[in-house]
């Protein structure tokens, strides 16, 4: 497993473009560098470099599931770096079966729906739940329901 994980990061390293190699004048020591790496796959990996760069992480491989038969790696980590008008930023994050998630104070909102919209959401839910209530209370909703479907398509109205 741990063989395959580095060829297929070796694989994607070198799939890359190249791009023109540019010296850069600026050296960045790294000040703390630490890497355990466990028998049964687990690690953890911090390290720390000269322009205010903090990474974090550690990960293990989780049990076999019928849904994932060679199991999860599972990943947390945190990092943190300063921003160009001098702010701290700090981003956390986590992998597993349920995807990749972050959490950062520093990353973009979206804007709150508006409440026309939020009305209008809230009608088409109440007649989603009008709709499931009327197939369990009428043993004919699939035959009117198809019949509904049809006049629809033809572009007419159906009438109760």
């Amino acid at each position: 497993m741990k063989l395959l994980i580095v060829l297929a990061l070796m694989a994607s390293a070198y799939g890359f473009p190249q791009h023109e190699h540019h010296e850069s004048t600026t050296f960045i020591p790294i000040l703390k560098y630490d890497k355990q790496q466990g028998e049964d796959g687990s690690y953890r990996t911090i390290y720390q470099t000269g322009n205010n760069i903090v990474h974090e992480e550690s990960g293990y491989l989780k049990d076999a599931s019928e849904d994932h038969p060679n199991g999860i790696l599972v990943q947390q980590g945190a990092y943190s770096y300063e921003a160009p008008n001098g702010e701290i930023i700090q981003v956390q994050y986590t992998a597993d079966e349920n995807g990749f998630r972050v959490q950062s104070d520093s990353l973009p909102t979206t804007p709150p729906v508006p409440p026309a919209i939020q009305e209008g959401l809230k009608e088409i839910y109440e007649g989603i739940k009008r709709r499931e209530q009327e197939a369990k209370n009428n043993p004919k909703y699939a035959e009117d329901e198809a019949k509904r479907a049809q006049l629809d398509y033809n572009g007419q109205y159906y009438n109760q």
